[in-house]
């Protein structure tokens, strides 16, 4: 655990009891703060009481008493609504922070022998991957890696901080809204694409929680961005024209006079005004498709800004196992190839993956943000979709006619419906692609409940007399 000394003696609020929300309160504690707390569900305050933190009613408190609001990132801020909580501490002008932004000041409170290297991944789509992929490449190069924030372990649950470590961070946009003075050393925007527009209010709001991310960025500093979408573009030509750190443009679409880029899978090194060929990604297998080429080139730019050999970079690339839920290959089961990308909860998570196959046995469904409409280049790779959740019907009207598809009343009907047609198309490698482009909290608590519920059904597949051994 990280202690965060900057409230020390005084009194913060901790709304939202949850994995980030429970770690504040005792990172807080540690630091000689003062928390109280409380959460709408009895649950999460009586494991907190538990720990001997304050529990305290929010609504009925004095808020002139609080140095701070530390908000749980899942708490509406300002779309559709500000959470009461928020209104509150608005009226009593108490500042509104998440975990992101304690940890900031815990770094800015550090002697500066002990500041870390902060690197921070944002985008709409492949965070996890790519903060995965650069926690493992700077392992593999042999740094002191922690790898946190919105993927794995809170950011205040990592290791105390010392000046050779390397915080590798995914944030959201969410998490973002609520920090203010982070300054990463290597800041990461993927890309940015149409999600949360009900949290943010519109792409406007969206676009410029992500920004956040180079807020505090200097001389010194590196900003990686991604230039394969319209806002990226715009991004990096305004922090180019403001002059004020390294830029390092990243692409999977086309050759650049600078940054790094992907052609057709190979990657291509232009930072130092020369273009050099790095690698072929197409022999990395837990990197498929071209939007794990973009997530590639980020890491490489990452880890190179942070001084890793070159070489060192590209063993760390082809090395990488993958991220779970992720395109990740649970098994082959009578040669039919099962893919799981729960992690797909929108449709261009979605389009990416799909993008990667020829042809595919489509999982999907789920709580939809969107329709599938505008995938419809993609239904001539679907060989089958099979459908779950409330998403189902709509889904089989916008598929009817263009690709074959079929109903299923929970996943684990879905997953053996599209066993027994792969198993049975006579292909020498058919894939079982699930990968929902939806929200999964109509049927499940998030996307990795629901990827490990497809991780099980598949291997139920095992269990039949008729069927192999995953492998």
């Amino acid at each position: 655990m990280i202690p965060v000394d900057a409230f020390e003696g005084r009194t913060v609020a901790v709304f939202g009891l949850a994995r980030s929300g429970l770690t504040a309160a005792r990172a807080l504690a540690a630091g000689g703060a003062h928390p109280v707390v409380w959460d709408e569900k009895p649950a999460a305050r009586a494991a907190a009481a538990s720990e001997g933190f304050a529990v305290v009613d929010l609504e009925r408190a004095d808020w002139s008493a609080f140095a701070a609001l530390v908000l749980s990132p899942g708490v509406p801020l300002s779309h559709p609504a500000p959470h009461w909580t928020v209104a509150r501490a608005r009226e009593a002008g108490v500042e509104i922070i998440g975990d992101v932004e304690l940890f900031a000041r815990a770094v800015a409170c550090a002697p500066e022998h002990r500041r870390p290297r902060i690197v921070a991944i944002t985008g709409t789509n492949g965070k996890s991957t790519t903060t995965a992929l650069i926690g493992h490449m700077l392992t593999q190069a042999g740094r002191d890696t922690r790898v946190g924030g919105n993927i794995g372990v809170g950011v205040l649950g990592l290791e105390p901080m010392h000046g050779g470590a390397a915080y590798v961070l995914e944030l959201s946009s969410y998490q973002l809204d609520l920090t203010a003075s982070l300054k990463p050393d290597v800041a990461i925007i993927l890309n940015i694409t149409p999600d949360h527009l009900d949290r943010h209010g519109d792409m406007d709001g969206y676009a410029a929680a992500k920004r956040r991310i180079l807020l505090n960025q200097g001389k010194g500093d590196t900003a990686v961005i991604g230039v394969d979408d319209d806002w990226g573009q715009r991004i990096c030509t305004e922090i180019t024209a403001a002059n004020r750190r390294t830029i390092w443009p990243i692409s999977a679409r086309k050759a650049m006079g600078r940054g790094v880029y992907v052609l057709q899978g190979r990657l291509y090194d232009a930072t130092d005004g020369r273009v050099t060929e790095l690698a072929d990604l197409t022999a990395a297998r837990s990197l498929p498709g071209r939007h794990n080429w973009q997530n590639a080139a980020a890491a490489y730019a990452a880890v190179r800004a942070l001084g890793v050999p070159a070489q060192d970079a590209i063993d760390g690339l082809l090395s990488f196992p993958g991220l779970a839920h992720r395109m990740e290959t649970i098994g082959t089961i009578d040669g039919v190839r099962f893919v799981n990308d729960s992690k797909a909860t929108n449709i261009d998570a979605a389009r990416q993956a799909m993008s990667a196959y020829p042809r595919f046995y489509w999982i999907a469904g789920g709580r939809q943000k969107t329709g599938i409409g505008c995938l419809s280049d993609l239904f001539g790779s679907v060989a089958r979709a099979y459908l779950i959740g409330e998403a189902a019907p709509d889904f089989a009207r916008t598929l009817e006619g263009r690709a074959p598809a079929q109903t299923a009343p929970s996943l684990r009907d879905a997953v053996q419906a599209a066993f027994i047609d792969a198993r049975a198309s006579g292909e020498a490698e058919p894939i079982v692609l699930f990968s929902p482009a939806c929200a999964s909290f109509d049927q499940f608590s998030d996307f990795e409940a629901r990827g490990e519920a497809f991780r099980a059904a598949v291997h139920a597949l095992a269990s039949q007399p008729d069927a192999g051994e995953p492998r």
